[in-house]
Formats: C-alpha cells, structure tokens, sequence
C-alpha cells in the first residue's frame, strides 16, 4: 500500500488549502452573515482551473483524478461549505452527468463552458414527494412535436438560480414506468426558478425550488437512453458521494483546526485549557477519527480512478463521515464554550453548516440501506 500523494495531488492540495485561507476565510463569515452567493471566489476558482478538475482536458477540464477533487473539496470545507458545495455540486452532480451520458455532440456543446467554470450547472433529483424516495419523481416529459414537454417541480436545487447558471439535469418520467434523464437550459419557457431559499447553514450557497409548466425542451436534450434515468442518477449518487465525505471530512478538520487553536489561547485556572486532560484527550479523539475518515474517503477515491467497483465505500465513507462530524464540530464547539455559541466566531458557522452531510446526497438512514444491499443483508 502507498498512501503517499503524487507531486501533482499535493500541488492540487496546497495550492487549494493556500487560496481556502487567503480568499476564502477573510470573507466565509460575511457571506454567510448575508446569504451571498461568492461570485468573486468563483471566478478565481475557474481561474485556477478547480471548477472543472476531474472533466478530461479535451473538453475544457483539468483532466484531474477523482483523488485530487476529493482533497481539493475537503481542503475548501475546512475553511467554508458553501464555497465547497458550489464546486461539489456543479461538478459531481450538475457537470458529470452531461460527461457520462452525454452524446459527443452534447458534450462539445456544454462541457467547454461547464468545466471551465465560465457557468454553473445543477441537478434536480428531489421533489416535495420524492426524496429519499427517489423512484416516486411526478414530474413528467411528454414527447409531443420534437420537445419534452415537462411538467413538475424540483426543491433544494443546488445552484439553479445564479447570474451564472447554464442549466439544470432533471429526471422525470417519460412513460408509465421509467424514468430519463434531460437538460433544461436557464431562460427555457415554461421553466420558473424560486428566491434563494434560506437555509440553516450552507448559507451562501444558491439553494432554489424549480417549477415546470408545459416546458417545452429539445428532443436532443434527453441524456443518454430514454429509460435509463433512475439508473443513471444513482450511478451520478455514487460519485457524488465521494465528495460529499470529504466535505465531512474537510468540516471536521477545520473544526479541529479551530478547537486546537483556541485551546491554546483560552485561560482557565491560571493556565491554557488545552493542558487539561479533558481537552486533551478530545482533541485526541478528533484527530483519530478525521485520520480514520480520510482514508475511507481516499480509498472510495482510489477505487474508482481504477475503474473498480466502488459504491459501497463511497456510501461508507459518506455515513461514517458525516457522523464523525457532527461529532468533532460538537466537540470543537464545546471546547470553545459560551464563545462558540455566539455567531461571531467560526465554530459557530460550521455547526450549523454541518447537519447537511448527514442528509444531503442521501440520508445517514439510505447509506445504511445501500451499503446493507451492498453487504448481501
């Protein structure tokens, strides 16, 4: 086994951890304080070419393995999620769909632009009716004179609604029993996007709820074969899960970070709470665990840059991730006492930020039952 990165994965890891505390830190707090989408950051993003890192060169991407994405995404969650999952969510979720099932042509069409970050792409799964239960999607496409005719709607779509937005992936069904997958361009007739929602955490993050009314969409706009949608987009869960743990994974590093260093400075009886043992040995407990989710996340990681199956780990690395947070941030908060619970400080905000990994792109409950199916229970 060799768990050392490559030269190219650590420029990748140093270079996002230097622009995560240079740009990103300085302003996390005032674009949460008020719920601003971080145009400027990125923009420097796609400068730095994070916006399509995983997408193959030939069309406009970093040509980047799914290792190098996943540390670029927990190096950004250490120091803000919401900068984390606008990359995250147009990537994994908004862009790959167009790169797996797309046609040659399609993909020649959006990729260039998606992958260059020059605009953002979202995908819309769930639906008032349809969460966890995502097989129960109502929204329909009608084949009627060359368009899908689409009616439905879609809620807690993650980027749908920015100045930059190209698009959004929906599924829908297109017959009595299946389900595909087709584009739905911004601006398209018959397709209306809500406010900003607003949120508990992740709050500078473009969360909207979409409405279809006789929208009318190109017939070559369906995304691989007609039918094949419910497959396709748990294979795109798959994957996106990936990113998800390492968000997990990057919140409670950065919860540590936070912990450790105010530790250091806070005095009790005459000396730094961090020479207690109580402290210590939380501290201890945080660091073990985030060593032991890394390497879940990094072997999910590993896996699928070998073309191996890798669904299983990807959801073990998404539960246990997503718990082992909520824990450290719990933890981290608690070391900082009444200061953590004021909104000024930092632990406050990847508090709140971190419920979302233990239901976002899945619930803690559905990983049990795909890993359960995965173990033959």
């Amino acid at each position: 086994m060799d768990f050392d990165l490559t030269p190219e994965q650590e420029l990748i890891r140093d270079t996002v951890r230097a622009f995560a505390r240079e740009r990103v830190a300085p302003v996390a707090a005032e674009l949460d304080l008020e719920g601003r989408f971080p145009y400027e950051l990125v923009a420097e993003l796609a400068a730095l070419g994070l916006m399509g890192l995983p997408i193959p060169q030939e069309y406009g991407g970093a040509g980047g393995d799914t290792l190098s994405y996943a540390i670029a995404i927990e190096e950004l969650t250490r120091i803000d999620s919401s900068v984390a999952i606008t990359v995250a969510a147009h990537t994994s979720l908004g862009t790959m769909p167009i790169l797996l099932y797309g046609s040659e042509e399609q993909k020649a069409k959006w990729l260039p632009d998606l992958a260059s970050g020059k605009r953002l792409a979202a995908f819309g799964l769930t639906e008032p009716g349809a969460g966890s239960d995502a097989g129960a999607s109502r929204t329909t496409a009608e084949l009627r004179d060359g368009n899908w005719v689409v009616s439905g709607s879609k809620l807690y779509i993650t980027n749908a609604g920015t100045d930059i937005t190209w698009g959004v992936t929906i599924t829908a069904r297109t017959g009595k029993d299946e389900i595909s997958n087709l584009v739905v361009e911004n601006g398209t007739p018959g397709y209306a996007i809500s406010a900003p929602m607003k949120k508990l955490g992740w709050r500078a993050s473009d969360t909207r709820e979409l409405s279809f009314e006789g929208c009318a969409v190109p017939e070559g706009n369906l995304l691989g074969e007609r039918g094949a949608g419910f497959r396709q987009f748990l294979e795109i869960l798959d994957g996106g899960r990936i990113s998800v743990a390492a968000m997990g994974v990057g919140l409670a590093q950065g919860a540590y970070d936070l912990a450790g260093a105010y530790s250091k400075e806070r005095e009790q009886f005459g000396k730094p709470i961090g020479t207690f043992q109580a402290i210590r040995f939380k501290l201890v407990d945080m660091a073990t665990e985030i060593e032991a989710g890394r390497a879940l996340v990094h072997k999910a990681a590993w896996l699928k840059d070998r073309g191996r199956p890798f669904a299983r780990e990807a959801a073990m690395a998404k539960l246990y991730t997503g718990e082992l947070s909520s824990r450290v941030v719990g933890a981290a908060l608690q070391i900082h006492g009444g200061f953590g619970y004021m909104e000024e400080s930092a632990i406050s905000r990847l508090y709140r930020d971190q419920k979302i990994l233990e239901i976002g792109e899945g619930t803690n409950e559905i990983q049990r039952m795909v890993i359960a199916r995965h173990l033959g229970l």
